[in-house]
């Protein structure tokens, strides 16, 4: 109990005030409330988590921060009506209880209703009235209502809730042309007359009935109809396959189509299985369609020394090792050697090294590193320039070997003026861009992205350092504008592979990401290719993984706990194979399209694995179906090969840039 209610204290200090909930009464409620009460008891350590969670019905209970919002853009008085449409577990409607004079919650579910009301009975809240009913037309036999909170997004705004708002009358409601995308509206009756008011993008489940989408559900008066289980339909569209080098690639090439991004994810960053296959369709992705970009989740200059390697490119090569910073293991590992060696003698066929596949990292960690590249090139081209630049850099290199040290820095107002001058700097490259692109394209290349990424990375550390969501943000907009920049630069026949992990290439919308107002690559490039970008998401059930317990320690084996009982991955794991590729938008398969868009927990593992609070720490909320076009599933899966420290050598190794 201790525990919980340390939970709750830390839900009202860094999920609500830090993020700008300050109507002392709406506090006093979220801290009032018991959220255990209201999921079920295996999901009690998470009650205060900054997540929806699962409940009955396949539904979710909103995160805190989403109630209070909710509830503090209401502003509803003791002496107010409220209405709540979508009761769930009744979590909503307990909060708004303690805020008003009468809450009337209306639930679809039958079971649901009939569980909340006995939940309500239970926990003393007297002036909560449960109906169980179509939420779209409201309870007309209590209107009007001072407050309606919808917690379902629809189409558009029922007109019978707004027929039912009383005279100054608040209605907060999520609204999308999409099922699983939605705007926050508040609309408000003034003398007669509504307004709306835009609050921002979120993430809710359906809103089902007459003024919300079209109920897809049999009708309980119905007669039960036979239909196929989830488990069959992934088994019907399933395509099996042995291991990632027997897998016949041709029906996912032929779904990819013309399509000039292809991101193609992982679930970990240190499975062996799905670095072979990514490889396996990459290889495909070269011979067979052309493509000509491979762009990694890894900093610029690490990749640099791979790309030197496989175009062959004449070019002095940067004294820094490359892949000594955590985690070294992420690119330094057998699978990509493997793959690198093949791309060199692939590209070996191909004269001119600028039609060469190239490799270029898309991150942007090592701004140090960045800045010295930046100088070095400065210096051939022009030496007062480069000066100017080692000058205007200077006040950043205290930080060199701790930059997240430098976001405290960045409190002060000596180093808030870093800003200006990086930016300054870039600007000052972008001006001789068409001076020196045709003249010195390759290099000229290098040093423009190494002052995008120090003038992002500037950025990323500050916002890193206050913990605003605006890193996330800022990193993946950079890494996407590299990726376009990339595609710009090789022409229009260019052709980009993406290797990142699942939280990245996946479209964010889809997931509680996008409801945080958080977005990726993936998302980016859907609104900006569309049809052209094709994105694959992986998954696993158990096995081995490379991974630490924290930033900066040591790499472990480490065994992938089964999956959680109610997550999409256990979905898969029932399945009757073991390997298989899913498409999910596969014509013949819209039921398994319409049940993968449905939002279940997934399991996310990056460079840090902590099996003891998984659930807390590696689930989240996502809808498949609208986060990737194909899934691609491994039942069991093993720990990638890490490679040893490279060693220095005179001349360039036929293993280089892993120098084994």
């Amino acid at each position: 109990m201790v525990d919980l209610l340390d939970q709750k204290q830390e839900m009202l200090e860094k999920q609500l005030k830090a993020r700008g909930i300050t109507n002392q009464r709406v506090l006093d409620a979220m801290m009032e409330v018991p959220r255990e009460e209201f999921i079920s008891k295996d999901l009690v350590e998470y009650a205060y988590r900054d997540a929806p969670l699962p409940i009955d019905e396949e539904q979710t209970i909103s995160q805190p921060y989403i109630v209070a919002l909710a509830a503090e853009i209401l502003d509803i008085r003791e002496d107010e009506k409220v209405l709540d449409v979508g009761t769930g577990s009744g979590y909503a409607a307990a909060v708004m209880s303690e805020l008003g004079k009468e809450v009337y919650t209306i639930e679809r579910h039958k079971s649901l209703a009939e569980s909340a009301s006995k939940r309500f009975e239970r926990l003393g809240y007297d002036n909560i009235y449960i109906l169980h009913g179509d939420g779209t037309e409201g309870w007309p036999e209590h209107a009007p209502f001072d407050a309606i909170n919808v917690a379902a997004g629809g189409p558009r705004i029922p007109e019978d809730l707004k027929e039912q708002l009383a005279p100054g009358g608040r209605m907060v409601i999520p609204v999308g042309s999409q099922i699983r995308t939605q705007r926050l509206v508040l609309t408000t009756r003034n003398n007669g007359q509504f307004s709306e008011r835009d609050l921002g993008r979120v993430q809710f489940v359906p809103l089902i009935g007459t003024g919300g989408w079209v109920n897809r559900e049999a009708k309980e008066e119905s007669p039960p109809k036979k239909k196929k289980s989830v488990t069959d339909r992934i088994n019907d569209a399933a395509e099996p396959f042995n291991n990632p080098e027997s897998a016949d690639l041709s029906p996912l090439l032929e779904r990819i189509g013309d399509a000039r991004v292809v991101l193609i994810g992982e679930a970990t960053h240190g499975t062996s299985e799905f670095y072979r296959l990514r490889e396996q369709i990459t290889r495909k992705l070269i011979e067979e369609k052309g493509f000509n970009i491979v762009s990694l989740e890894a900093d610029w200059p690490d990749a640099a020394h791979i790309d030197r390697f496989v175009r062959d490119l004449d070019i002095p090569l940067p004294e820094e090792e490359p892949f000594t910073r955590f985690p070294t293991w992420m690119w330094n590992n057998g699978e990509v050697l493997r793959f690198v060696k093949w791309l060199k003698e692939y590209n070996e066929g191909t004269a001119d090294p600028d039609s060469r596949t190239g490799v270029y990292g898309l991150d942007f960690y090592s701004m140090f590193s960045s800045i010295k590249a930046i100088v070095d090139y400065l210096e051939d081209l022009d030496p007062s320039l480069a000066e100017i630049a080692r000058n205007r850099y200077g006040c950043l290199s205290p930080y060199e070997n701790d930059p997240t040290s430098y976001g405290a820095a960045a409190m002060s107002d000596e180093y808030r003026k870093c800003e200006k001058e990086v930016t300054e700097m870039l600007r000052r490259i972008l001006t001789r861009r068409i001076e020196k692109a045709e003249q010195d394209g390759t290099r000229y290349l290098d040093a423009l992205q190494n002052a995008r990424l120090v003038a992002n990375a500037e950025k990323y550390y500050r916002s890193m350092y206050f913990g605003a969501q605006s890193s996330w943000n800022l990193r993946d907009t950079h890494m996407f504008k590299t990726l376009t920049s990339l595609m710009d630069h090789r022409g229009d026949d260019a052709k980009a592979v993406v290797w990142a992990h699942n939280s990245h290439v996946g479209d964010a919308r889809a997931t509680e990401m996008g409801a945080r107002g958080e977005h990726n690559i993936g998302q980016l490039a859907k609104e900006h290719f569309e049809e052209d970008a094709y994105n694959i998401g992986f998954g696993t059930d158990h096995g081995t993984v490379a991974a630490a317990h924290n930033w900066g320690g040591r790499m472990r084996v480490m065994d992938v706990r089964p999956s959680h009982n109610e997550s999409l991955e256990r979905l898969m794991h029932r399945a009757e194979h073991d390997n298989f590729l899913l498409p999910l938008h596969k014509e013949g398969h819209g039921e398994l399209t319409r049940e993968m868009e449905k939002s279940r927990l997934e399991r996310a593992i990056g460079v840090i694995y902590r099996p003891g609070t998984e659930m807390q720490s590696h689930y989240f909320q996502a809808s498949l179906s609208n986060q990737f076009d194909e899934y691609i599933w491994f039942d069991e899966t093993r720990a990638i090969n890490p490679l040893p420290p490279r060693k220095k050598e005179k001349g360039v190794p036929e293993t280089y840039p892993f120098g084994l």
